[in-house]
């Protein structure tokens, strides 16, 4: 099982009032992440390396938010 799959399966077993509260933490810390990035970027000797590792942690954050605000938000038949 890979990582997602696994935040996926115990996505289904936590309540809204828990999934809410691990959003919050999850966006404060993509902003944080992003800042980061900014930031090394902005200097001349930045390592590529931990560019790369910071950026891949940022989008699996982004696919956690994904998840679970589809979790939160209710499906509407049109």
């Amino acid at each position: 099982m890979n990582a997602h799959s696994d935040f996926a399966r115990d996505l289904a077993m936590k309540t809204d009032e828990v999934l809410r509260v691990e959003l919050e933490v999850f966006r404060r810390e993509h902003r944080d992440l992003d800042d980061a990035i900014r930031a090394l970027q902005e200097r001349a000797t930045a390592d590529q390396l931990t560019l790369q590792r910071l950026k891949k942690k940022k989008l699996l954050l982004k696919d956690r938010i994904a998840l679970i605000e589809d979790r939160l938000t209710p499906d509407i038949i049109a």
